[in-house]
């Protein structure tokens, strides 16, 4: 038996704003969009297409009560950079009581979710997982 995800589903109050930020966050692409449902995917061609999960926007009436149960870790280049960018979006900086030395950066995305923007892969670490793409690319 083969199972894979096919989608992390998102409530929303707003899926249209909240997709919004998303998509240009990961710079993805719309593929659904309705009043209360909007699908994101991983630009067409790119090598995450068809294999990273659709992010699906839902909306739902209740607000947000509460830390995540899950959420996003998510791994730049430049660690400061996207930090900046993500706030530039309308990202926040929030604590969750990781503590002053932590290597990541907790933020919420416009409705509060929470995620993490991690520092960047080491040069040995890019390489590694470059190999594995690729040998999964041409195999």
């Amino acid at each position: 038996m083969t199972l894979r995800i096919q989608c992390l589903d998102i409530d929303a109050a707003d899926p249209d704003r909240l997709a919004h930020f998303w998509a240009e966050a990961l710079e993805w692409r719309r593929t659904h969009d309705s009043a209360d449902e909007v699908a994101l995917e991983p630009a067409e061609h790119s090598i995450w297409d068809g294999v990273a999960p659709d992010l699906l926007f839902i909306r739902v009436p209740e607000a947000k009560a509460g830390k995540n149960r899950m959420h996003f870790d998510l791994r730049p280049d430049d660690q400061e950079a996207e930090v900046a960018r993500l706030e530039a979006l309308g990202a926040t900086r929030i604590d969750v009581g990781q503590g002053p030395n932590v290597s990541w950066v907790v933020m919420a995305d416009p409705e509060g979710n929470e995620f993490c923007v991690l520092k960047p892969l080491t040069a040995e670490q890019r390489a590694e997982l470059d190999a594995i793409i690729s040998a999964r690319h041409t195999g």
